[in-house]
């Protein structure tokens, strides 16, 4: 061994000196689309003693042979994929894991990086590792995940290939090591280990129904634009026509934003966001959105009706997951979330935060009045009380318009929306969207103040972070004043969620899904309302770790018209999509579409 090199193994036991055994690991599977995954090998070296276990299907035992405790240290790239092998195993989950791959995202968040992105390969290139030809990595890869490598592939192929990225991890960690945040890196690794778990419970489909969608969408697309295009017309065969809607909006009398060279915004970012402040929109906005992305055949759905997929932890700069839209039930229009649903025996929750980026705001600033106003359970009533605009004994009922412009408004700033965009959403002029941003700052000002120094401190300092370290950085190009002013609240709420779903699913809970600010979670009835339970004081608990003992509520609302509570046979339903979906279930009965 070169005397470099024994240095770099020096340096890493020295870091990592608290732990009886450190084990750099691979692990490669079949996967199917929406199905568990099934392990073909494992390679694992423990870097204090050098020996190696190369592992093959069928061998694989029902202990592995290396602790799991807290005495070891697990170490891989992207771990989630290796723990859903270890749950395909039966084997325990490691209690510490460090993952280069969160560690080199957070070293390199908003910077540029190589053609290989945020992949091993990628990482080894930033750092001028040598590593596998990543034309033979992408074939292996695509042969043993779709099952394909017999006959193509040898068992010592396999194992071969697997232990090259073990030993391009040996070699990538102590050039990464000493930046290493421990703590905090294995807090992340942590959290991989809960994706694992959600990516592995999956979320329930009503596969019945999933099917005859599948098989009847092409044939009632036509007949979905005729039915939902009569209160608009703006079709014209299957093309949408932007003067006959920019005629059917003047006819409406709603103002809707337009780009520099003055025709209408059509990106479906555009859509979204209008139809929230006009209902009216939102029937075109799901059609458009279905028409132009819905592949009904790419949601990944398994054999046992759960739909699965990589949840891309860490992928969004603020450190959210960024799944695929088209793989994942959340994804694509918020119509398809009725094929959720619970199989026989269980119940479904949809459990997430009240006001979670208006309360994490709150705190960050230290904002007295944006604490009250959180407090208050409905911050949007309680602006227009500070401010002046609805009197104290005001309520929701009695003050429904004012409420909701200032509703706008603090959702507005959440997005950070300027004037002209607020005043498209308020439908007023602009120096009455100027006036409520106006009354924000006024009432709000040590917000505000915080958020000018949040900015400003970034720039000046290139950095900017969250309380448990995800770092942007922010010399890699030009990054729009607004993300970084809206970076404090996302990135925190992010490692919320993180931390949220670390504590539920070792409790137990059986997390499907993450969702934004929420989670859908699955268990059978008599256990469902425990669960439910364990859910909501895991996500009080993690309001409390990240905001250093400041509760957000968390809301599972059981009653109205729309629950957050589901109970077989009953589905979920998102109440923005109900119209699309009672449109669709009845032109599919109307052609007979059978499963």
């Amino acid at each position: 061994m070169s005397i470099r090199k024994s240095l770099a193994v020096m340096a890493v036991l020295l870091k990592l000196a608290r732990f009886r055994q450190i084990v750099v690991e691979d692990t490669e599977f079949e996967s199917a689309p929406g199905e568990r995954q099934k392990p073909v090998c494992g390679v694992f070296k423990e870097l204090r003693t050098g020996r190696v276990h190369r592992i093959f299907r069928g061998d694989f035992g029902k202990h592995p042979p290396f602790s799991t405790g807290p005495d070891a240290v697990h170490i891989a790239y992207y771990t989630s994929a290796e723990w859903g092998s270890y749950r395909a195993l039966g084997w325990p989950m490691p209690e510490r894991v460090l993952d280069l791959f969160t560690e080199f995202r957070n070293r390199t968040n908003g910077l540029p990086t190589t053609a290989g992105g945020a992949s091993l390969l990628g990482a080894l290139a930033y750092f001028r590792i040598a590593g596998i030809d990543p034309i033979e990595k992408a074939s292996m890869q695509e042969a043993i995940g779709s099952g394909t490598w017999r006959g193509r592939y040898s068992k010592t192929d396999i194992l071969d290939y697997c232990q090259a990225d073990v030993l391009a991890l040996e070699r990538l960690l102590p050039v990464m090591l000493p930046e290493i945040d421990l703590p905090r890196a294995l807090l992340r690794g942590r959290y991989m280990v809960a994706a694992s778990a959600m990516e592995w419970n999956g979320v329930p489909v009503d596969v019945p129904t999933l099917d005859r969608l599948r098989k009847g969408w092409g044939d009632i697309q036509d007949q979905l634009i005729a039915d939902i295009d009569r209160d608009f017309g703006v079709y014209e065969g299957r093309s949408f026509r932007s003067d006959r809607f920019a005629e059917w909006l003047i006819k409406e009398g709603i103002p809707w934003p337009r780009l520099e060279d003055g025709h209408l915004d059509l990106e479906d970012d555009t859509f979204r966001q209008m139809a929230k402040s006009y209902p009216a929109v939102s029937p075109l906005r799901e059609l458009r959105s279905s028409l132009s992305e819905l592949r009904l055949n790419d949601l990944a759905v398994g054999s046992d009706g759960r739909n699965r997929c990589v949840l891309s932890a860490f992928r969004a700069r603020t450190g959210r997951n960024q799944p695929s839209n088209s793989k994942f039930i959340f994804g694509p229009s918020v119509w398809i979330r009725g094929l959720i649903k619970p199989p026989p025996g269980y119940g479904i929750a949809y459990v997430d935060w009240s006001s979670q980026e208006f309360g994490i705001a709150a705190y960050l600033s230290g904002d007295a009045n944006m604490i009250v106003a959180y407090n208050s359970g409905d911050p949007y009533l309680a602006f227009g009380k500070q401010a002046g605009l609805i009197p104290g004994d005001g309520t929701k009922a009695t003050h429904k318009a004012e409420r909701e412009l200032c509703k706008q408004c603090i959702l507005g700033v959440q997005y950070g929306m300027g004037e002209e965009s607020l005043a498209v959403r308020i439908d007023q002029p602009v120096i009455a969207a100027r006036e409520l941003l106006r009354l924000h700052h006024e009432t709000y000002a040590k917000f505000w103040r915080w958020s000018d120094n949040a900015v400003n401190t970034a720039m000046l300092e290139s950095v900017i972070g969250t309380r448990y370290g995800w770092t942007l950085h922010i010399g890699g190009g030009f990054i729009n004043p607004r993300s970084l002013r809206n970076y404090p609240v996302q990135a925190n709420a992010a490692e919320m969620m993180r931390v949220a779903a670390i504590l539920a699913t070792e409790r137990g809970v059986e997390v499907c899904a993450p969702v934004h600010d929420a989670f859908l979670i699955c268990a059978p009835l008599d256990r469902l309302d425990a669960d439910i339970a364990k859910m909501r004081q895991a996500m009080i608990e993690a309001s409390r770790a990240v905001l250093n003992g400041f509760e957000l509520r968390v809301d599972c609302d059981e009653g109205g018209e729309f629950p957050h509570v589901i109970r077989y046979p009953h589905r979920f339903m998102d109440e923005r999509g109900i119209v699309m979906w009672d449109r669709v279930l009845a032109l599919l009965a109307r052609k007979r579409v059978k499963a």
